[in-house]
């Protein structure tokens, strides 16, 4: 899959009719603090985890907002390609400041981006566990993308509706192979370094099927309450996945282990277009992408080949 930039332009009301011009002429720029309120409505920061830190990172909330650009990291290349597209306004998954940190200086890591931010008058928002947990939120665009019915959280949120949480599992319209549905894992997810990792019989048939997109092995619990026959998520350590096959009823819980960013990036359409409709619906002119840039961090993999 390639990561093609999503464009949700809101067009203005034709001009035929005088009302038509008028309610496009009265039509207020759109400002950060009302991209905000329409973030909050769409991935509430009541449904981030307790350790995590969503929100506002850098920005006026006075300031003018006409470009937006979706991002699974706020990494230097793609803050600068959000620059150089001209977004005044970034939203990521993943956040920039997630620990503490005791400076931003420009000669660390962080400090460049800070400062390249603030310096270009560009802001920073995050949304991370709140836009796991959400509905339509990563682990749900994973879920659909594999084709699962009948879908529910692996953990339901602590302030959330029923169908809010982290992680999901659905069934399948018809059991498939761990094989056949491993190719159709790797077919929806954009290419990177890592391509997909399986443990289990790849002739054994499944049709329960676990989802959690990003670092999901402390669901392994989860999972096996839910009576999975797979569990496809990403970063899965050595321990916790060697484990859980040891534990493993007659084979199950299969695992299969995916990029981590390219877990998550295959949300950013679908938020990208969800932000889009709220500001149509409130008359507000915005124009949004999705980043090209692929933020996973590793470049190649050597493997001995074979089938």
């Amino acid at each position: 899959m390639s990561m093609e930039p999503v464009n949700s332009d809101v067009a203005a009301e034709p001009e035929e009719a005088p009302a038509a011009a008028d309610a496009a002429e009265s039509s207020d720029a759109a400002t950060l603090g009302q991209l905000m309120l329409a973030v909050e409505e769409l991935w509430p920061e009541s449904l981030a985890e307790d350790w995590d830190e969503v929100g506002l990172v850098a920005g006026h909330p006075s300031a003018e907002i006409t470009r937006v650009m979706f991002a699974v990291d706020p990494t230097l290349e793609v803050i600068d390609e959000a620059i150089e597209w001209g977004a005044e306004l970034l939203i990521s998954h993943h956040p920039l400041l997630l620990k503490g940190v005791t400076t931003v200086a420009a000669n660390t890591a962080k400090g460049r981006a800070v400062h390249r931010l603030i310096e270009s008058g560009t802001a920073l928002l995050t949304v991370h566990t709140n836009g796991d947990s959400a509905v339509g939120g990563v682990s749900d665009v994973l879920a659909d993308a594999l084709g699962l019915e009948n879908v529910a959280p692996l953990t339901p949120a602590a302030n959330g509706l029923p169908e809010e949480g982290i992680g999901r599992v659905g069934d399948l319209a018809e059991a498939m192979t761990l094989g056949d549905f491993a190719a159709r894992v790797f077919g929806i997810l954009p290419s990177v370094a890592g391509g997909v990792r399986v443990s289990g019989d790849k002739d054994g048939l499944v049709r329960r099927i676990a989802v959690c997109g990003g670092a999901g092995d402390s669901l392994l619990d989860e999972v096996r309450a839910s009576n999975a026959d797979l569990f496809v998520t990403a970063d899965l350590r050595h321990h916790p996945a060697s484990e859980a096959r040891e534990a493993a009823v007659n084979g199950r819980p299969y695992l299969i282990d995916v990029s981590h960013f390219a877990s998550e990036w295959l949300w950013l359409p679908a938020a990208a277009d969800a932000l889009g409709n709220v500001l149509a619906d409130q008359g507000l002119d915005v124009e949004i992408r999705v980043s090209t840039t692929n933020s996973d961090p590793w470049d190649f993999i050597l493997t001995p080949g074979g089938d």
